[in-house]
C-alpha cells in the first residue's frame, strides 16, 4: 500500500480493535515492511494517538488510553450503532447526559456519509421508546461511584431518602445496577438490616466506598433485573377478579386465563372468569379489550376503577361530532 494517508487510516483502524498486533502481522496486512510500520506508528504518535509498543522477538503494538480522546475510526455498522445509542441516551435519566449525548450525536451526524445518515434517520423515525415512570434524574458521579463499588466488590455507605421522605444512613454491599424505564435501581445487601434491598439511585446521596470487601452472597432471584421486577411488583396492590363474560369460553381460550379452569362454562354463550392476582389497571384492560359485554362480581375495587375509567372516556368524547 503506497498511499501513506490511506495506510495510516487502515493501520489506525486495526489498532483500535482490542488486541495487540505484532509488527510482522501489521506489515503483512498492509503490504509494507516492518520498518515502514515503525515509521507509521511514530506518525500516529505525533498526531496524538497513544500507541504502546511491547518488547519481544516480534514486538507488538496496541492503542492505549491517553490524556485526551483521539479521533476514532468507525466502520458503517459501528457508526450506526453509536448514533442510535446516542439518540437513546439523550432520553435517559442520568443528569447531564442528555445534552452531552445530543452534542456527540450532532458531531457524529455531521461526518456520517449520506447513506448512513438515512439509516440512522429511518431507525429514529420508526422507533419510539416506551418509558415507565416519570424520569428521576441521577447524579452521574453517584452512578459512577456505585458502579465502581459493584465492580470492585466493595462495601459502600450513603444517605438514602425513602419514598415518605425519611432519611437514613445505609451500609450496603452493592450487587448490580439496574436501569428500568427512566429510573435507576441499586440491588444491594443491606448489612445493618441483614437482607437484600433495592434503592432508587436518584435518592442516594454521598455514596462512599469504605475499602471493605463485600462477602460472597447469593441473590434470591435468577438475576438482578428479575429481583427488581419482583420487588416493584410486590409493592403494588393486586387483586383476584370474578366476572361473567358474555362470550363462549372456547372463543376466549388463550385470551383470558392461563389454565382451562380459569374459565367456567355457564352456557354456550356465557362463561365466568376466575382470574389470578393482578393489578386493577391490567385486569380492567384485559376485560375492556375483549370486545364483548361483561359484569364484574369482585373485587369491588375493580368495579369502581372501571366506573371511573368509563367516566373519563365519556368526558373525553363528550361534544365530539359523530362521523357518518
Amino acid at each position: 500500500m503506497t498511499d501513506t494517508p490511506g495506510r495510516l487510516l487502515t493501520l489506525l483502524s486495526l489498532l483500535q480493535t482490542p488486541r495487540e498486533w505484532s509488527g510482522t502481522v501489521l506489515a503483512e496486512r498492509l503490504g509494507v515492511t516492518t520498518r515502514t510500520i515503525r515509521r507509521d506508528i511514530d506518525r500516529l504518535r505525533e498526531l496524538g494517538y497513544p500507541v504502546q509498543a511491547t518488547l519481544g522477538a516480534e514486538g507488538g503494538y496496541r492503542l492505549v488510553a491517553g490524556a485526551a480522546m483521539p479521533p476514532l475510526l468507525l466502520d458503517d455498522e459501528e457508526a450506526v450503532a453509536i448514533a442510535v445509542g446516542l439518540r437513546t441516551a439523550a432520553g435517559q435519566a442520568v443528569q447531564g447526559i442528555e445534552e452531552a449525548s445530543v452534542r456527540a450525536l450532532t458531531k457524529l451526524e455531521q461526518v456520517l456519509p449520506s447513506r448512513l445518515r438515512r439509516r440512522v434517520a429511518t431507525l429514529g423515525s420508526a422507533t419510539v421508546p416506551m418509558y415507565g415512570p416519570t424520569a428521576a434524574l441521577v447524579d452521574p458521579e453517584n452512578l459512577t461511584a456505585l458502579a465502581a463499588a459493584v465492580a470492585n466488590h466493595e462495601r459502600v455507605r450513603f444517605s438514602y431518602q425513602a419514598g415518605d421522605g425519611a432519611e437514613s444512613k445505609r451500609l450496603v454491599e452493592p450487587h448490580r445496577l439496574v436501569s428500568s424505564g427512566r429510573r435507576w435501581y441499586l440491588v444491594a445487601f443491606d448489612v445493618d438490616r441483614d437482607d437484600w434491598r433495592i434503592f432508587r439511585v436518584d435518592r442516594v446521596t454521598e455514596p462512599r466506598a469504605i475499602g471493605t470487601r463485600s462477602l460472597e452472597r447469593t441473590l434470591p432471584a435468577a438475576d438482578a433485573a428479575e429481583y427488581v421486577t419482583n420487588k416493584l411488583y410486590s409493592l403494588v396492590p393486586t387483586y383476584s377478579a370474578v366476572a361473567t363474560i358474555h362470550a363462549p369460553a372456547s372463543k376466549l381460550a388463550g385470551v383470558l386465563g392461563d389454565r382451562p379452569a380459569d374459565l367456567e362454562v355457564v352456557d354456550e354463550n356465557t362463561c365466568r372468569l376466575h382470574s389470578h392476582t393482578d393489578t386493577l389497571e391490567w385486569l380492567a384492560f384485559r376485560l375492556a379489550m375483549l370486545g364483548c359485554e361483561f359484569e364484574v362480581h369482585s373485587p369491588p375495587e375493580l368495579a369502581q376503577y372501571l366506573r371511573e375509567l368509563a367516566g373519563r372516556v365519556t368526558r373525553a368524547v363528550a361534544g365530539t361530532p359523530s362521523v357518518g
